[in-house]
């Protein structure tokens, strides 16, 4: 790849775009969407390189890079659904940038919606993104991935609970029958609960119907 030979920044001239692409690649396990993405990860920069008051940049070169991964991961044969993640993963390759400054809850969730299936792709590609010789902005950037990814388990199960959170509570059962605490409403959770994971989909009205006719059977015993 002799185009990638390039000076990524002026000052340190020894991390060229392609002497870091080998690194990054070198860092990466032997699977073949990873060390494709890897590989290609950087490849839109030589198209995308301006200077500006001294500073080179390379705005956009994440999705020029998907463009052109998509086309030569094509030509090479590769088969489609290999070349789309692939191409995704260069896209999204630059997605992590500016977490360190702070992300809300809603960047967290979006940066995974976007990942989607290749969110663990994505996270092993950032972290061997990291070449820096600066061991504690080595350190830096493994800890913030791993905060990434512990906040997003952590969300994902708040989003699990909460999905299974039957839309009925215990108040406005007691209130809807007139009793008050006791077997009957814990019961009466617990029918409440499994009506939402077994149907999801059923709406306010639905469930109290649901649970009336729950409610007239155990009365009825």
């Amino acid at each position: 790849m002799p185009a990638l030979r390039l000076e990524q920044d002026p000052i340190h001239r020894h991390k060229d775009v392609l002497a870091h692409t080998i690194a990054v690649v070198a860092k990466t396990r032997p699977d073949l969407r990873l060390r494709l993405a890897t590989l290609f990860h950087d490849v839109g920069k030589p198209r995308t390189r301006s200077f500006e008051r001294g500073t080179v940049t390379f705005y956009h070169h994440e999705a020029v890079g998907a463009r052109m991964t998509r086309k030569r991961l094509a030509q090479l044969g590769y088969p489609d659904e290999v070349v789309e993640d692939v191409a995704e993963l260069v896209r999204l390759s630059g997605r992590f940038k500016g977490y360190a400054d702070g992300w809300s809850d809603a960047a967290v969730r979006r940066y995974a919606r976007e990942a989607g299936p290749l969110l663990g792709y994505l996270n092993e590609l950032v972290r061997a993104d990291c070449t820096t010789r600066n061991r504690r902005k080595a350190a830096d950037l493994q800890h913030h991935v791993d905060e990434l990814e512990a906040r997003i388990a952590h969300l994902a199960e708040a989003e699990r609970r909460a999905a299974e959170r039957p839309l009925i509570d215990g108040n406005a059962v007691m209130e809807r029958y007139g009793v008050g605490p006791g077997p009957r409403v814990g019961a009466a959770l617990k029918f409440l609960l499994e009506l939402k994971r077994t149907e999801p989909d059923l709406d306010l009205e639905a469930t109290q119907a649901r649970l009336d006719e729950w409610w007239a059977d155990r009365t009825a015993d």
